[in-house]
């Protein structure tokens, strides 16, 4: 009765409603297994896609796990944690951000079984970071694999795996190539003797073309805009270019807003429009005086700006956009200017803002044009153009075709890899649980649950593939026991599933590889979501404040 009077007398404090303890923490796992089975399904090389419409009408075909949860309106706190965390992994690895989800409500579920059964949170929490440390470490020891040790193909190989869940993945072939081609044309050299070699994937442009078949996909040895030339008369080919890129129009300067002008003259009228040419022509001038033979800018360019520029034999190109331009500018060694003020009032061009390439031309694919810059001085650029017949496949293969270039920049920076298809996680639960059964703390039964919530992974990549999950996963945790007790069975640990024969295989030899990094942060970030959700026992939600009523309503 003394707790009644105590949650009676704080929601008449507070204006609000109090859940805690066991409720809370059950509604919160409900939530989150809710949102994890929306996105089960599109788990693994044999998942399904979801057809995803908008208020608008607007559909999105995918089954990329963070844009899965990007546009679901979720309104509940704890999936919320979710939603974000799919985010995380999206953007840290690029990959696996089904998997992480997955994996970070089988915690919850697990956990929330053991505080049911008057295990204290804390120790569960505790527990799940003894495991994951251990788990973390026990991949970098024994599962990791270098890739210098591995066959030549493993790169492509990497990305055929990143691929193989994906719209793209009847044509791996094609598109391993693609992306490994475009993702080294734009390596980087280390600074420093003792530095790695990096790899930027904003660097790698993605283009979409509506017509022939996804076979017909393309690699651009070169930067490629989807942009048009001002006009039809402009040089359509520029070698030895010298880039201006501005972020303001070359259009005349039109009269603030609230200016007027008292003229009584007719002369004078037209002497103010003379000097608003003027004034276009005089901007060109400097722009060119400078060296530059094309002009890139993120606004327009009126028609007596391309008059002039014509006459000059410069090539002219409007509407970029500022986030190409700024990598343009990164690639050619130039700056984008925001106006041709200078530090003493006056107006200037600087030569040194000038950006440098081999080449720029215009060319057609199908019925449009693009405008493509190559050989640029401070860093190769590459284009992957993309063909289908519909937008919604061009977006989800945009969405692949990103995703492989993140795994394939994690293993050439990194230049490691472990096994796919399970193997992983069938490895660390068998290693946790025999480390849970030599620890003699109260935190044996939380590593236990840990190692036995790392076989959902497994378990769903067999479901969604219609085969036999439980005899599937039997199987290889069996081979995997035997690689960690039998040092002659050691190559055991890199065997996983093959889904489509159902059977268990060495996935080393059959190129199923994913990068190391993906693995070891999909379980920090899965292990921190679930320890937040975890200490959570109170729930205190206030009520909306009722608006005033208006005292002249009716």
């Amino acid at each position: 009765s003394r707790a009644l009077m105590s949650l009676l007398n704080l929601e008449s404090t507070l204006n609000g409603s109090r859940t805690s303890g066991k409720d809370v923490r059950t509604q919160n796992v409900t939530a989150c297994v809710a949102l994890a089975n929306i996105v089960k399904t599109s788990f693994g090389p044999t998942g399904l896609d979801k057809m995803l419409i908008d208020q608008t009408g607007n559909a999105i075909v995918t089954n990329d796990g963070a844009t899965i949860l990007g546009q679901l309106a979720v309104e509940h706190p704890a999936a919320k944690v979710l939603v974000e965390l799919a985010h995380l992994q999206d953007q840290e690895v690029g990959d696996g951000t089904t998997s992480v989800v997955i994996l970070a409500a089988e915690l919850l579920k697990k956990g929330n079984a053991l505080v049911l059964k008057k295990v204290h949170p804390t120790t569960i929490i505790s527990g799940y970071r003894v495991a994951m440390k251990e788990a973390v470490s026990f991949i970098e020891d024994h599962l990791s694999l270098e890739v210098s040790s591995l066959p030549s193909t493993t790169i492509l190989n990497v990305a055929k795996t990143s691929m193989s869940s994906k719209i793209i993945g009847h044509d791996e072939d094609v598109f391993a190539k693609i992306v490994v081609d475009a993702l080294e044309r734009v390596g980087r050299k280390p600074a420093s003797a003792g530095g790695k070699k990096t790899y930027n994937v904003d660097n790698v442009k993605i283009l979409k073309a509506i017509g022939h078949s996804q076979r017909d996909s393309s690699l651009i040895e070169g930067f490629a805009l989807n942009c048009y030339l001002a006009s039809n008369q402009m040089p359509r080919h520029i070698t030895k270019a010298k880039l201006a890129m501005l972020d303001f129009g070359l259009e005349k300067m039109k009269i603030p807003h609230g200016v007027s002008y008292d003229i009584t003259d007719a002369d004078e009228v037209a002497k103010i429009h003379k000097r608003e040419d003027d004034s276009l022509k005089e901007q060109i001038d400097m722009i060119l005086a400078s060296g530059a033979n094309v002009v890139l800018t993120s606004k327009g360019i009126d028609q007596l700006a391309v008059q002039y520029l014509v006459e000059q034999g410069v090539m002219g190109v409007r509407r970029v956009d500022k986030k190409d331009l700024r990598s343009i500018a990164r690639a050619t060694g130039g700056t984008v200017l925001l106006n041709l003020s200078n530090l003493e009032g006056e107006e200037s061009f600087p030569p040194a803002a000038l950006g440098e390439c081999g080449s720029i031309s215009q060319e057609f694919v199908g019925e449009d044009e693009m405008v493509v810059l190559r050989e640029t001085v401070n860093a190769s650029s590459s284009t992957i153009l993309l063909r289908g017949g519909n937008f919604l496949q061009l977006d989800e293969m945009e969405r692949s075709v990103h995703d492989a270039l993140c795994a394939v920049k994690r293993v050439l920076e990194s230049g490691t890899v472990v096994p796919g298809g399970g193997s992983v996680e069938a490895a660390l639960a068998t290693h946790l649980e025999t480390f849970a059964e030599s620890l003699g703390t109260k935190e044996q039964l939380a590593i236990l649950e840990f190692s036995a919530a790392l076989l959902v992974i497994p378990k769903i990549l067999a479901y969604n593939s219609a085969q036999d999950a439980t005899d599937l996963v039997a199987k290889l945790c069996t081979l995997h026991n035997a690689a960690q007790k039998n040092p002659e069975k050691a190559n055991y640990r890199q065997f996983g599933l093959s889904l489509f024969d159902g059977e268990v295989r060495d996935n080393v030899a059959a190129g199923v590889l994913e990068p190391a990094m993906s693995k070891v942060k999909s379980l920090r970030f899965a292990t921190e979501a679930a320890v937040t959700i975890l200490r959570v026992d109170d729930q205190i939600t206030l009520n909306p404040k009722a608006e005033p009523e208006h005292p002249h309503d009716h």
